[in-house]
């Protein structure tokens, strides 16, 4: 994510929500498992998706979805949200039927500790809660100490080793329960906004082009990209095989509007002011002036924030891919990143699809992104 930052806002402020016919799509996106490395069933509601509003959608062997637009054309631009999630996987089965537990990418423990699990077992997902010794019996020393995965374990209930094995394996995933629902002010609640809500706005941004194909002048590779969590791995070998000219991922980004977050380091960042644009080395200089330019002609709100040094997105594949890519970061402002209750507001999503939309029509053959 970017790092570091002053804010700044453009354009009228909007209310929003996905276009017609979005929501559900959303929503379904949003209660859909794809832990690292297990992302079928997200991407499968995704081509759903995309195969209504693209001329072709293609899956790689490395898991990646493409949809793309206007086929053809001279100049390519990807657009790239990852739909991988972080989680757990069950490393041991103890005789007790205990399983224990490495992590999927970066989780926090502490957002875990008494937490209702999912095992994506092979036979269908397994009902289950992260364990951990009370604190009543823990010895004084331990107390308040920091707490690693590896202390945690998940109790199906199962009566013993063979009991467990009957509906989990080694192997198997295992993701938070963290429902989706709505708060107030048209803002979201669920895990896995980073990075889903990514993969539905460049999906969102792909059917808001549909329409207006005819003053599209670039093809449009919509990508749903696999394993960011553990190296940006989908993006880098998505970005080689369509080596696109331009660049854009969409990720999230901290939000920090509530207490105690530090806006020195990070920015004043807010829910509902618009989607984040990013400045610094992983950023092109000719499309971030591009983006900021339409953003306050088509006022779209946005705010800045500052990226000195890589941006920890897909953004940095796709940058340095083959003979390198001139790349921008979009981020949803994101609150309790990496926990079960990620906040996020519609009218930032709905924000970044347009600013994406219309960058993309803005985009003439023959322009250079060559930083003067």
């Amino acid at each position: 994510m970017a790092e570091g930052g002053a804010k700044r806002e453009k354009g009228k402020k909007t209310k929003g929500k996905p276009a017609e016919g979005s929501w559900d799509f959303l929503e379904k996106l949003m209660r859909t498992d794809s832990p690292t490395g297990f992302e079928q069933p997200a991407q499968r509601a995704i081509e759903e998706f995309a195969r209504q509003h693209a001329d072709r959608v293609d899956r790689d062997v490395h898991g990646n979805l493409m949809a793309v637009l206007n086929p053809g054309a001279e100049m390519r631009v990807m657009l790239a949200g990852h739909c991988d999630e972080i989680g757990l996987m069950v490393s041991f089965i103890d005789e007790q039927g205990f399983l224990f537990v490495n992590a999927i990418g970066g989780v926090d423990p502490t957002m875990y500790v008494g937490s209702r699990v999912r095992v994506l077992g092979k036979k269908g997902p397994v009902l289950g809660v992260l364990g951990r010794r009370p604190i009543h019996t823990l010895p004084a020393e331990e107390r308040g100490k920091p707490i690693k995965v590896t202390d945690l374990w998940i109790d199906i209930g199962a009566s013993s080793a063979d009991d467990a094995r009957e509906h989990v394996a080694v192997g198997d995933p295992a993701v938070i329960e963290g429902s989706f629902a709505r708060l107030l002010n048209e803002t979201v609640v669920a895990r896995g906004f980073d990075d889903r809500i990514g993969a539905f706005v460049v999906m969102e941004a792909l059917k808001l082009l549909r329409p207006r194909r005819d003053k599209l002048k670039v093809s449009v590779y919509a990508v749903s990209t696999v394993q960011e969590e553990v190296g940006l791995r989908g993006a880098r070998t998505s970005a080689f095989s369509i080596d696109p000219q331009v660049g854009i991922a969409v990720d999230v980004g901290f939000a920090t509007d509530y207490p105690g977050e530090n806006k020195r380091e990070f920015g004043d960042i807010k829910l509902g002011k618009g989607p984040i644009l990013n400045r610094g080395s992983n950023i092109n200089p000719v499309l971030a002036d591009m983006m900021e330019k339409t953003a306050e002609k088509k006022k779209i709100p946005f705010q800045m924030q500052a990226a000195p040094n890589s941006t920890g997105t897909d953004a940095n594949a796709m940058q340095i891919s083959r003979g390198g890519v001139a790349t921008a970061l979009v981020s949803i402002p994101n609150r309790y990143m990496h926990s079960a209750i990620e906040v996020v507001s519609l009218r930032d999503v709905s924000a970044a699809a347009m600013l994406l939309a219309e960058t993309i029509l803005a985009i003439e053959p023959g322009i250079s992104f060559v930083p003067a």
